[in-house]
């Protein structure tokens, strides 16, 4: 038995880029060959794209985890790896996308629409790309960023241009089955319908599509019944039509007070939208009255009764039998009316011609702040520092070294400064924490080491080495102080 979804939550999971490599050429009599590590892949995005072949979430509500390719390393002989695949889902026409706060991140309407769910990471240079006039033979190369990994909330929200409004075994149902080739399930007891229907109407020139929602109950913009389920699927429709049953035996129900029951929770209820796909509140749509089972006898009279006050607000009234199929006629080129006023009013403007200013993918923007959970800390937030951070294989002394020349030449240390940072200082950058060492210089005024070495680094294990050696001096000289103390000696004798 098929199922219909409309609202699921998935976890989008970019592929990781590539390490890049670190790697020497080598050939008998060429002992110099020069570095040929090559860049990393770029990992693979998770991408939304609407297809018109697409009516349900369904596959989302059985697989919600959703993966792209990671990225290749490089390779020796200046050899980049292979860019992760993309993974593409399909998604149906109309899918709203929010993250875990509620904020609309994409409205996707039209076939073909995408949306990148989460973006690859970037692939590390090799040492290849890496090498400078001070830096000949680089020892080290750049890591992979990893891939964005979100939690996304897809809904679906029905895209036709009628909505039939109405309480359970109002009617609804058949009259989409006898207005368009549609075969909803039809039944003699409420809330048959438990998904919208829908279905496409030809009128003369005019196509439109109509959509057979669930039933709607006092109660439903608070989530009563089936409630905001049943609401979200009428956020786009240009044309709602109250299906009234003239023909139900329910105390307390007539065909006006069902009416004014249905107007106030479509008052109630404020569509989520935002934005060019926004059609207002679904107070302010245009409507159509269709009375419904007019075929039997009481019905029929109790729609003589309430016809004319109905008509007072303004409102087209129009009495039909999906059984008998009278008036439906009528009711179908109205509709199609109601369908092209609305669109002629709501015409499109011609489209400019945009101009697109991408935002900057190394943006130099940083700062720093003090840090509350370290007296005396700071903490440095930015792209360009948080990525370089993930670039650098903190077990290499060289990358590490290259790192401090990076951030250095940002202004990291100058912004620092500013702040009164002093030496020592713990300084957290992403995810990693460091004592900070003011003035140190940079790579070209630093004579070059070992592979994977740099002497700034070795200086500063000189300097940590002595400085304990000496704190392990003045503990033990203290002790042997105290020492006599407790004994009763004292320097005079």
């Amino acid at each position: 038995m098929s199922r219909f979804v409309d609202r699921v939550t998935i976890t989008a999971l970019a592929g990781n880029g590539g390490h890049g490599c670190s790697s020497v050429f080598r050939e008998k009599f060429r002992p110099l060959g020069g570095p040929d590590g090559g860049n990393g892949g770029s990992g693979g995005d998770v991408v939304l794209v609407v297809d018109p072949q697409v009516h349900t979430l369904l596959d989302f509500h059985f697989r919600p985890h959703a993966k792209a390719g990671n990225g290749k390393p490089g390779e020796g002989g200046n050899r980049n790896g292979a860019n992760g695949e993309s993974l593409v889902l399909k998604v149906p026409d109309g899918t709203v996308v929010l993250d875990q706060d509620g904020t609309i991140l994409a409205d996707m309407v039209g076939a073909g629409t995408e949306f990148v769910a989460a973006h690859g990471g970037r692939g590390g240079l090799g040492n290849a790309a890496l090498a400078s006039k001070a830096r000949r033979a680089p020892g080290f190369a750049l890591l992979g960023e990893p891939g964005d990994e979100r939690e996304l909330v897809l809904e679906l929200k029905s895209v036709a241009d009628v909505g039939l409004v109405g309480f359970p075994s109002a009617g609804k149902s058949s009259l989409v089955s006898v207005l368009s080739a549609a075969k909803p399930k039809i039944a003699d007891y409420p809330f048959t319908t438990l998904v919208p229907n829908l279905g496409v109407v030809e009128a003369g020139n005019e196509v439109f599509t109509i959509a057979d929602v669930p039933g709607l109950i006092p109660g439903a913009s608070e989530g009563r019944g089936l409630g905001l389920d049943f609401l979200r699927h009428l956020e786009r429709c240009a044309v709602l039509a109250h299906v009234v049953d003239c023909a139900t035996l329910d105390p307390g129900r007539d065909p006006v007070s069902d009416i004014d029951a249905l107007e106030a929770e479509l008052a109630a209820y404020q569509p989520a939208l935002e934005g060019d796909h926004s059609l207002g509140d679904l107070a302010d749509r245009p409507r159509i009255v269709i009375l419904n089972k007019t075929d039997i006898p009481d019905a029929a009279d109790l729609a003589d009764l309430v016809e004319a006050d109905i008509a007072e607000r303004g409102w087209p009234v129009f009495r039909i039998s999906a059984v008998t199929h009278q008036g439906l006629p009528e009711l179908k080129f109205a509709l199609a009316e109601l369908v092209a006023q609305y669109r002629r009013d709501h015409e499109k403007p011609v489209a400019r011609r945009a101009v697109i200013r991408p935002k900057s993918v190394d943006r130099t923007e940083f700062s720093v702040v003090e840090d509350p959970a370290v007296e005396g800390g700071f903490i440095v937030r930015g792209e360009r520092p948080e990525r370089w951070i993930r670039q650098t294989q903190f077990d290499n002394d060289e990358a590490v070294g290259y790192l401090a020349d990076r951030l250095n030449r940002l202004g990291v240390e100058d912004a620092l400064v500013k702040k009164g940072a002093r030496p020592g200082a713990a300084v957290t950058i992403g995810d990693v924490t460091f004592d900070w060492e003011p003035s140190t210089p940079m790579g070209d005024e630093v004579p070059l080491t070992g592979r994977g070495t740099d002497i700034r680094l070795e200086r500063n294990d000189r300097i940590g080495a002595a400085e304990r050696k000496e704190a392990r001096r003045l503990r033990r000289t203290r002790a042997e102080d105290e020492s006599e103390e407790s004994l009763g000696w004292t320097g005079d004798e």
